[in-house]
């Protein structure tokens, strides 16, 4: 046996180049553009995915998976807040955004996706790599392995409070939306605890794609045709992908002739369309049509009838959307970029007008889920003296026995129904009308007058829709 010592050091390991994934590295890019420049997911990702398929990169599964990550990540994003709270040694604040967004990637495929647990962190660990550098992927590979720890179920037993305690603070974390999103709607929705459980559920489900077919334009018949296409629940017009599907790929959409419109408001448009008027019905007003969906179908709608649509829009941009979603119509119509509040029409020149008012959007959370955490209970108060302004606008431009649309993409309470009580209270020339008949086979429209439309209900965005008649 020979007396030399044996050698116990060990030569280090060579440096291993992380590897890139092009799908995770895309979603967490387009969660970056969400935080840093307030984007919104929809309009971020479809440009990202597109630059993708054209270098060759991705495939359709591909694309599937960095849609989920980034909307599922997006719509838990409450939830998973308080998981990797629950995991750090700091306040979330003092965690780096991008940081934050790696960690939440990660923990949205570990906790609500069915990759596996040893590939969920170790494909983060390489994304932390690739983006934030060795020394912070460390610290993303140390949180992720405490997250895996337990599933989702086990987690939120641990994070949330229990719901006898504080039932609002509860369902905040258990369905991602911030407290007083989730007073609001619960004032709107009344009921117990089942009713909000379905719909705060319904905001975290990824909608269906709902297609228009325009009346002239293109035909139902003729997007069903279309693989896994289904006709819509309630508008006629209406055809739903039920697996997803790329719309640009459908000739109609692509050539104008039909676009994407949530049923929701395609009903809007119908119910105004249908209102019952005294007099003639010849002029029709879209007082804020951007982007031009609404005013799409209403333009359709009205050259059926021999009637001129106009649609304003204040920003000019938008008014170029309008413009473009319009262009092909069988009748006449106009564009202008106009505000509402400070109109170039003269009083009483429409038969009927619609008013889609900006609001906090609160009804559109499946496709917007990132809105639940930009909005803030302070945001009412900038929206109500402009949505006021404009339905009072409305009345103005409507002649006596004309109809008035008053329309949002929200239930909250003070962007529905409060607005109509406080300009009827200072128009005694003004009546409103029962909206629920012109949604016929429509179930759950409560009392009335007025019609509140509901995700978990209708299958729709959470629109909201008053009928008003100017009476003298």
């Amino acid at each position: 046996m020979s007396d030399t010592p044996r050698r116990t050091d060990k030569p280090g390991k060579p440096y291993r180049r992380p590897k890139k994934d092009p799908v995770r590295i895309l979603a967490f890019e387009a969660l970056r553009a969400v935080d840093e420049r307030d984007a919104y997911a929809n309009l971020v990702l479809p440009p990202l995915l597109r630059k993708a398929r054209e270098k060759g990169d991705f495939d359709g599964r591909d694309a599937a998976l960095a849609t989920e990550l980034v909307y599922g990540t997006l719509r838990r994003q409450g939830t998973y807040d308080a998981v990797i709270a629950a995991c750090v040694d700091r306040p979330l604040r003092e965690v780096d955004p991008p940081v934050l967004d790696v960690l939440s990637l990660g923990v949205h495929q570990l906790l609500g996706t069915r990759i596996p647990t040893h590939a969920a962190v170790s494909s983060s660990v390489e994304l932390a790599r690739v983006v934030l550098g060795d020394g912070r992927a460390k610290f993303v590979n140390a949180v992720l392995r405490k997250v895996a720890q337990d599933d989702l179920d086990g987690w939120i037993a641990k994070v949330a409070p229990p719901y006898e305690d504080d039932p609002e603070d509860h369902l905040a974390v258990v369905h991602s939306h911030p407290r007083w999103v989730v007073s609001a709607l619960w004032d709107s929705l009344g009921g117990g605890r089942a009713g909000i459980e379905e719909l705060l559920a319904a905001d975290n489900e990824r909608p269906e794609v709902t297609l228009v077919a325009r009346p002239g334009r293109a035909t139902t018949e003729e997007l069903l045709g279309t693989e896994a296409a289904v006709p819509g629940r309630w508008s006629p017009y209406a055809v739903r992908l039920t697996e997803g599907g790329e719309p640009g790929a459908i000739d109609a959409v692509r050539d104008g002739r039909a676009g994407v419109q949530d049923e929701g408001s395609q009903l809007v448009a119908l119910a105004l369309a249908g209102a019952p008027l005294d007099g003639p019905d010849e002029k029709w007003l879209d007082g804020c049509a951007g982007p031009g969906g609404k005013a799409a179908l209403l333009a359709a709608l009205a050259a059926e009838r021999g009637a001129v649509l106009l649609a304003a829009e204040k920003q000019p941009h938008r008014a170029g959307l309008v413009a473009k979603a319009l262009a092909g119509n069988p009748g006449p119509y106009q564009v202008i970029a106009a505000d509402g509040t400070k109109p170039p029409w003269r009083p009483g020149s429409f038969d009927r007008v619609l008013m889609d008012v900006p609001c906090t959007g609160l009804g559109a959370l499946r496709r917007r889920p990132e809105a639940r955490w930009r909005r803030r209970p302070e945001d009412l108060d900038g929206f109500a003296p402009l949505q006021r302004g404009l339905l009072l606008s409305a009345l103005d431009a409507v002649r006596v026995g004309g109809v008035v649309g008053y329309a949002t993409c929200s239930p909250h309470l003070a962007e529905t129904r409060a607005v109509v009580e406080d300009v009827l209270k200072q128009r005694p020339d003004a009546e409103i009308l029962d909206a629920r008949p012109l949604l016929p086979g429509v179930p759950d429209l409560g009392e009335g007058p007025d019609v509140q439309l509901w995700p978990h209900r209708h299958g729709t965005d959470a629109m909201y829709l008053a009928l008003i008649r100017r009476t003298g």
